[in-house]
């Protein structure tokens, strides 16, 4: 156990990658549209960035890069757009907007210990506000009521899913399974909240509701570690990340891996690839459907 939570930490703190690693990839920022199955490019970078989020209003697509935010015209992308932070400038690829567009909240490695922590601020930019005193904890969730945040941190040793109001105040841990479990996200209805689990020993999709009750396991695949459940706004489909078994510890989200982005109902049911392509962190960590629940956004890389 000491040895997978190492191995967790080490993966959690990767997300500050290397300047070496930022200058020897191209991240192209793509779009998959599920309707007609075909995939886009938006623009490519000659460096890293990670993690798209798309604005409610559909206007922005929103990632972080060198520990800074930035916006990009989904529809005409031109020179993006930096969201002013102020002092968090260590941005990593956990950040989620509200539901009304308003705010972001971030997940920022505190200055004094490297830790992550998560803070909201407008979103068109100003001074954040500090949510979680404790660290690490990486953002993945915000109730579509704007009421609460979701996320994974890790306290006294265990990786498990946390809420806390999004005004800030006390933490509560919903999941107490050894092990990690990590990616908590809102459904659109607020009634529940998808995660990932490696309880089972591979990584799998999970749900539960809100208040941590009736934890229920919704993928079953034994052949691949399968990460960050997205809802569709529209509440019926499920985007998820998957890595080959053996590829790596059902514990780990990697950089630079042969994956694959699929897609289930949001009741259950058998999942379907949609892309295979050379990613993994970065790649999706983060709610990126469209408003119009057809597409959803993603980035895939190349080595230089």
């Amino acid at each position: 156990m000491k040895r997978f939570l190492n191995s967790v930490l080490c993966m959690c703190i990767a997300v500050f990658c290397t300047h070496a690693q930022k200058k020897n990839v191209t991240s192209v920022l793509e779009v998959m549209d599920i309707t007609t199955g075909q995939r886009s490019v938006v623009k490519e970078f000659p460096f890293l960035i990670e993690a798209p989020n798309w604005t409610p209003d559909g206007n922005w697509l929103v990632y972080n890069s060198g520990g800074k935010l930035y916006k990009l015209s989904p529809e005409s992308p031109g020179e993006p757009q930096l969201i002013n932070s102020d002092y968090a400038t260590r941005c990593n690829n956990d950040h989620v907007i509200s539901a009304d567009g308003k705010q972001i909240a971030i997940s920022n490695g505190t200055k004094e210990d490297g830790r992550s922590r998560i803070y909201t601020l407008p979103f068109e930019g100003g001074v954040p506000r500090l949510i979680t005193p404790l660290g690490p904890s990486y953002l993945h969730g915000w109730s579509p009521d704007g009421k609460q945040l979701a996320y994974c941190a890790e306290r006294n040793g265990n990786f498990d899913v946390y809420v806390i109001p999004a005004l800030g105040g006390e933490e509560k841990r919903l999941t107490t399974a050894e092990g990690l479990d990590d990616g908590p996200e809102y459904s659109p209805c607020g009634q529940y909240i998808w995660f990932n689990s490696v309880r089972t020993g591979l990584m799998q999709v999970w749900r539960m509701k809100a208040d941590g009750s009736e934890q229920t396991q919704m993928t079953f695949d034994e052949t691949r570690n399968s990460w960050f459940p997205h809802i569709s706004p529209d509440g019926k489909q499920i985007v998820f990340i998957t890595y080959t078994k053996g590829d790596l510890e059902p514990g780990q989200h990697l950089a630079n891996k042969n994956v694959e982005l699929r897609l289930m109902p949001a009741e259950g049911g058998e999942p379907k690839t949609l892309v295979k392509l050379f990613g993994g962190q970065g790649t999706i960590n983060v709610n990126s459907w469209a408003p119009d629940s057809k597409r959803f956004a993603f980035v895939s890389y190349r080595l230089n």
